[in-house]
């Protein structure tokens, strides 16, 4: 690895370091409508950074850098204040009251978050003429109702189209539809093993760590399993056909047909959905986490809830038991052995968790031990974090003033969380994307860590197997669709039925 810099009128010079890789990539997409897959911590903004130079030098038109969350446009927004020479560079997010955003739409290169984004669109406040390139990043995202489908819509054949994403979904109809709607006419794909890639590449040994639930843990295990059985039994006998242990998205499709076919199983299947889903949460992040799930589905109005907690001997027995370990000071398994591996370390910590109750009983833990531990969350609701306080809260992990983080989905996608050799999961996720993007935060610059926390007989392990056939089918998923797309079996332009 030469220490050469990419050279171009428009961008600082000795400033950004030259990677084949990002020049071959940033060159395939200059010309038709790309979707860049690569791995976290390589440097998909400036693969973005290249071909951002190249479009603006042509005077064609600006250019449009979307991202999903907040903390990440301003991420994009310093980036490229610092490394491209340019100085109309704008920022457009909810925060900017309707006068300010007429003023910054105007400027050559935007910064903006999808929902205002769309927003202006349709209030017809952005001239779609003015942009000859929009970049999507974690493009993953352009499914469904999510703004990046409108978005695209108003851009489709007006302008170059680049998403970026660090890995494509595993299930072939989002795979499809993600290329759909953003019109990908070529997917760009690198990996671990691409060999212009593994220079730039450091290790993460990962680590599977087992932990087993204590009795007091598996008695209330058992009581919402005997609930849950209740629940199945009486499901048989209306007439649905259903095995044991189904999976929470299982039950919701089931819960589909019921509403549309057969009202009498309503009520137990919707209990059987609570009462899996306080089990998933018991199982994965403890007894705190699943009595405040209890109080917050206590305080709802639905269907058969006073039942579950009135009348319902086994669920109840579960909630009084965990009330009593909780007074005995039992939370989870896992805890204790997350304490053993953070007081035996001296490097910054990253945690995950899917769950905010846990990262409160995480991070509570980790500061009567002593250690300078803080949380990034998202900022929905009452407890959630504004904008500017993740932004201060990733710069005081950054700058090393706190030794661990503990954080839910906002930390796993895109934030530029410097070097962390460890990284922990505290829960499993049966999501290829979001393991891949956890993973990614680690071994940037050395070697990195990646423990993973599994509690035996539970959802960790069932999410476990999941995740792994998931993360094989997405590495799959880019040569197959790019091979859709060249025999013109898969046309971008067609609707996404034509071919479901």
């Amino acid at each position: 690895m030469g220490s050469d810099f990419f050279e171009h009128k428009l961008i600082k010079p000795n400033s950004i370091e030259l990677r084949d890789y990002q020049t071959n990539l940033s060159d395939d997409a200059k010309h038709e409508n790309s979707l860049v897959v690569l791995p976290t911590g390589l440097g998909k903004t400036t693969i973005a950074l290249q071909i951002m130079a190249h479009v603006l030098s042509q005077n064609k038109g600006g250019v449009l850098f979307l991202a999903p969350t907040r903390v990440l446009v301003n991420q994009h927004y310093d980036f490229l204040k610092e490394n491209l020479l340019l100085d109309d560079i704008g920022i457009v997010t909810g925060e900017d009251l309707i006068n300010k955003r007429k003023k910054s739409w105007i400027n050559s290169v935007i910064c903006a978050t999808p929902e205002i984004t769309r927003n202006d669109l349709e209030r017809n406040m952005i001239d779609t003429e003015q942009f000859s390139l929009v970049i999507f990043d974690e493009a993953h995202r352009a499914v469904g109702d999510y703004a990046y489908t409108a978005i695209a819509n108003h851009f489709k054949d007006k302008a170059l189209i680049l998403g970026m994403t660090a890995t494509l979904p595993s299930e072939k109809v989002k795979a499809t539809e993600i290329i759909t709607s953003l019109g990908i006419q070529n997917i760009l794909q690198r990996t671990d093993e691409s060999p212009d890639v593994q220079p730039y590449i450091q290790k993460t040994d990962t680590e599977w760590i087992m932990v087993d639930l204590s009795p007091e843990m598996k008695a209330i295990q058992k009581c919402l399993q005997l609930a849950l059985d209740e629940r199945y039994k009486t499901l048989r006998k209306n007439g649905i056909q259903i095995g044991q242990n189904q999976s929470l998205s299982a039950l919701l499709r089931i819960r589909q047909y019921v509403l549309t076919q057969n009202r009498i199983s309503a009520k137990p299947l919707f209990t059987a959905i609570r009462i899996t889903y306080a089990l998933n949460i018991f199982e994965a992040h403890g007894v705190t986490s699943f009595l405040k799930f209890c109080d917050r589905t206590k305080a709802k109005k639905g269907a058969g809830i006073k039942d579950l907690f009135e009348k319902d001997l086994n669920f109840m027995r579960a909630v009084e038991l965990a009330n009593y370990a909780k007074s005995q000071g039992i939370e989870h398994s896992k805890l204790p052995k997350l304490q053993d591996v953070i007081a035996s370390v001296k490097d910054k910590v990253l945690i995950f968790t899917s769950y905010r109750d846990s990262v409160n009983v995480i991070n509570d833990t980790l500061k009567k031990m002593g250690i300078n531990s803080e949380i990034l969350i998202g900022k929905a609701g009452d407890t959630g974090l504004k904008q500017q306080k993740q932004i201060e809260t990733v710069q005081r992990f950054r700058d090393g003033d706190t030794k661990v983080l503990v954080a839910t989905r906002v930390g796993e996608e895109g934030l530029d969380i410097s070097e962390v050799n460890l990284v922990i999961f505290y829960d499993n996720v049966p999501s290829s994307i979001r393991f891949i993007q956890r993973k990614g935060r680690t071994g940037r610059k050395a070697a990195g860590r990646l423990l993973v926390l599994i509690a035996k007989d539970t959802i960790d392990e069932a999410y476990y197997w999941i995740g792994q056939q998931k993360m094989k089918s997405a590495k799959q998923m880019g040569d197959k669709l790019s091979k859709k797309i060249e025999s013109g079996e898969l046309n971008p332009t067609e609707s996404l039925d034509s071919f479901l």
